[in-house]
């Protein structure tokens, strides 16, 4: 178990679950409206707003982008009321994660964060990762970036005491997917295809309940930093590997400090030490129900949260009678 951050301790969890709570509930106007950016801006703003009531020094170093493409929660950013004095934070973010399932209403959008001590996150660049995730009670290796995906499969299977054509896998609903979801069809596998929100993807593989045993796949780097986040509060495996599909973006990795492109990154390598994760549902999902409002003005939410050090997971369940 990971020792205890007495930077952490200064940051309540329940202080993070509010923080992706006016997030969530600020993003939920837009449910269903059909407008992607105004959803995203509105959770952005909300979850700035948010941070800055809290008594820390924090960072943001995944975020919106760079600073010249993302006006607040940029790289870099500055959030918190104790520049200088308070607690030194790293926070990675993701305001409306699904922010095109949020503009459609579909279901698993989120409002997500994670934070650490000063470098305990990984400065991810915004490009590609390739992910493998699976949930705990393995074997550590079991499985791998560096295998097929029939050889993570079986050895899959193997471990769990089922068929490979008893298995479940997560994958994005992309194009480029198409050779992997012919691979494992033909292996027999189920495959839950997901049109967006892959940290919920990924974090699916913790709980039973999804019937998930596996994600596998490409998607944002950024997003492999927070749901790498979950799991290391939580237990189970992941292990990502940046891609690259032009020189631009090699030289963005480079900028933030990655010097091996081809290094395969596992859970301790994305998050060091103590972390927090919260989410909060937007819409309704596997994970989390999302914002309902209610008769009277009530609105009701559903969050998770979890810390490394404590192994601690709590759902939160809040009714707000004064929106923000």
């Amino acid at each position: 178990m990971t020792k205890a951050s007495s930077a952490l301790d200064r940051v309540l969890v329940l202080e993070m679950v509010r923080v992706t709570e006016a997030a969530a509930i600020a993003a939920s106007r837009l449910v269903g409206r059909g407008d992607e950016k105004a959803a995203d801006h509105a959770a952005v703003e909300a979850m700035r707003a948010a941070f800055n009531e809290l008594e820390f020094d924090g960072t943001v170093v995944i975020g919106e982008g760079e600073r010249d493409e993302a006006p607040m929660l940029y790289i870099g950013e500055k959030v918190g009321c104790a520049p200088g004095t308070g607690p030194k934070i790293d926070i990675a973010l993701d305001p409306l994660e699904g922010t095109t399932i949020t503009a459609k209403a579909g279901p698993n959008a989120l409002a997500v964060l994670a934070i650490a001590e000063e470098g305990g996150l990984l400065n991810a660049p915004d490009v590609y990762m390739d992910k493998l995730a699976i949930g705990p009670g393995y074997e550590k290796g079991l499985v791998g970036l560096d295998r097929t995906p029939t050889e993570n499969i079986k050895a899959l299977a193997a471990a769990k005491g089922v068929q490979p054509n008893e298995i479940i896998a997560c994958v994005l609903d992309r194009p480029r997917h198409e050779k992997l979801i012919a691979e494992l069809r033909s292996l027999g596998c189920g495959i839950m295809l997901i049109p967006d929100g892959d940290v919920a993807g990924v974090i699916a593989v913790t709980n039973p309940d999804t019937t998930i045993d596996i994600y596998m796949g490409s998607g944002g780097a950024p997003e492999g930093v927070l749901a790498a986040a979950a799991l290391k509060c939580v237990g189970g495996q992941f292990q990502g590997r940046l891609l690259f599909r032009n020189d631009d973006e090699k030289a963005r990795a480079r900028k933030w400090g990655v010097t091996d492109l081809d290094r395969i990154y596992h859970l301790d390598d994305l998050v060091k030490g103590d972390a927090i994760f919260a989410a909060t549902g937007v819409t309704d999902g596997s994970l989390l129900e999302g914002v309902k409002r209610r008769k009277g003005g009530c609105m009701t939410t559903e969050s998770v949260v979890m810390r490394a050090s404590s192994g601690t997971v709590r759902w939160v369940k809040g009714e707000h009678y004064k929106e923000r």
